[in-house]
């Protein structure tokens, strides 16, 4: 509880609308922050909140695949070192740059990729981003991914200069 801090003020900048409809999740059933943010937001005057308690583990499991918003993605690069960044475009676009780390794992690669390093076999627990030209190339290859045995992998909808954008940095020419 010492290190909860509540997102009331966060969730009334990006939904300043009290009757907005807004779903609350966390980390399953033994994590309380959704349901302590519920109950603050109540408080605040937000009248449909709702929670969906499983959590994402269960949604993982249940569903294969998440996508990650922009915010998030800055989370994760500041907060999580160990994420692995996957570009899903083609190694023809992926050459003429792309976000620092990333690794290019077009859709119909995904396989091999799980023998040449490219993906992290040591922990399928491993969060990885997957982002690409567009919303859908992300996703298939987030999909792909978890019918492999990953199970922390999002895609992020937008595209990489959306991405690089948000993220204040212009996309590097990296290596395959």
């Amino acid at each position: 509880m010492s290190l909860y801090v509540s997102d009331v003020a966060e969730i009334g900048r990006v939904v300043p609308e009290k009757s907005s409809a807004i779903v609350l999740y966390c980390n399953g059933p033994a994590c309380g922050k959704s349901k302590r943010l519920a109950e603050e937001l109540l408080e605040a005057g937000y009248t449909d909140v709702r929670r969906y308690q499983l959590g994402a583990p269960t949604w993982r499991a249940l569903v294969g695949v998440m996508e990650i918003e922009l915010d998030g993605v800055r989370y994760v690069r500041d907060a999580d070192r160990t994420a692995w960044w996957v570009d899903a475009r083609s190694p023809e676009e992926f050459g003429m740059g792309s976000l620092p780390g990333a690794r290019n794992i077009p859709l119909a690669e995904v396989a091999k990729a799980k023998d040449d390093g490219r993906l992290p076999m040591e922990d399928h627990n491993t969060r990885v981003i997957v982002f690409g030209a567009d919303a859908a190339q992300a996703r298939a290859v987030t999909t792909e991914l978890a019918k492999n045995a990953f199970h922390n992998v999002a895609s992020y909808a937008g595209t990489l200069d959306t991405l690089a954008a948000g993220l204040g940095e212009a996309p590097i020419v990296a290596s395959r």
